[in-house]
């Protein structure tokens, strides 16, 4: 399953996105864990002293695996951050995933995935997204099952859905905190991903009290899924000190179950998830890609191909 952690810059959704890996880890789940943000501090979140190898450095490597003999895609430079997968493609299982050669292990033993942050030679002329289409990529062609899970820490704000990335998962927990500009980036989000059967829950943050709960229901209704009470053992963990998931405090160890048990039921729609790789291929490929590439991107699609195991 995967699931993805967004909400406003500062929010939280970094240390969420590491605290529910880390709990699913510590309940025997095998997680792939995924910084997709442009500031990188899930490694060090997760209790790393170094960075994987960016992904965006490697993305004509990635598109070369990924391509394999399918017909349709003739090379790596005809591939682009859309391009669905079709017979003859190299599909993903989740072992596969974790078994990336660019993945580090963290103490816990989940393995941590990362873009990569901008180097010398982006500056002024490159925009994120290109770091982050190696992770569509991945994802477009990994087939998942339950009791599996990639989770991805996104770029903060609504700044995900500049791609089809945010189409990419079963769930996606927006972290809010109970402020005016925390639920404003929620009420952005919800407008966005209301058109694209996106499923989303809202995990309240660094909640002091009654009154936080009251706000956030108020501005968010139903959506509010669970909340995290202002944590001395989380900001222990921000400042670099010793921590375990032990040193959690009861109500916040139970939020972080509800999110695994929230995701546990959702089901997966495959059918869903190719309508809309083949939808957002289709979009980028008459915006930019078929004047970069200087051929038709449609043509990349196999009409007789079925997404899924």
């Amino acid at each position: 399953m995967r699931v993805a952690f967004v909400g406003k810059g500062g929010s939280g959704k970094t240390t969420m996105s590491a605290l529910f890996a880390r709990h699913v880890a510590s309940q025997g789940g095998p997680v792939v864990a995924v910084d997709a943000d442009i500031n990188q501090h899930l490694a060090m979140v997760l209790g790393l002293d170094r960075q994987p190898e960016p992904l965006g450095a490697h993305l004509t490597e990635i598109k070369e695996r990924l391509r394999g003999d399918n017909p349709r895609i003739p090379s790596a430079e005809a591939m682009v951050k859309t391009t669905p997968p079709g017979r003859g493609s190299r599909l993903l299982s989740f072992d596969d995933l974790a078994a990336d050669p660019y993945a580090l292990t963290t103490p816990e033993g989940l393995r941590l995935l990362a873009t990569g942050p901008f180097s010398e030679d982006d500056l002024g002329v490159a925009c994120y997204h290109s770091k982050v289409g190696a992770v569509e990529l991945l994802l477009n062609h990994l087939v998942d099952g339950p009791g599996e899970y990639v989770v991805v820490d996104m770029t903060a704000g609504a700044d995900s859905f500049a791609s089809g990335l945010f189409t990419r998962f079963d769930l996606t927990f927006l972290v809010a905190e109970p402020t005016r500009q925390g639920v404003s980036v929620y009420r952005q989000y919800r407008e966005y991903a209301a058109a694209y059967d996106v499923a989303l829950a809202v995990v309240g943050n660094k909640v002091h009290g009654p009154a936080d709960v009251d706000f956030l229901r108020e501005h968010v209704g139903d959506d509010l899924l669970t909340w995290m009470e202002h944590s001395a053992a989380v900001r222990a963990m921000e400042q670099g000190r010793h921590f375990t998931l032990d040193d959690l405090e009861p109500v916040n160890a139970d939020a972080l179950a509800v999110l695994r048990k929230t995701l546990d039921e959702q089901e997966k729609d495959w059918a869903r998830f190719g309508r809309q790789t083949v939808e957002f291929h289709l979009r980028n490929a008459h915006a930019w890609g078929n004047d970069r590439t200087g051929s038709d991107l449609a043509s990349q699609i196999d009409p007789d191909f079925v997404f899924g195991p």
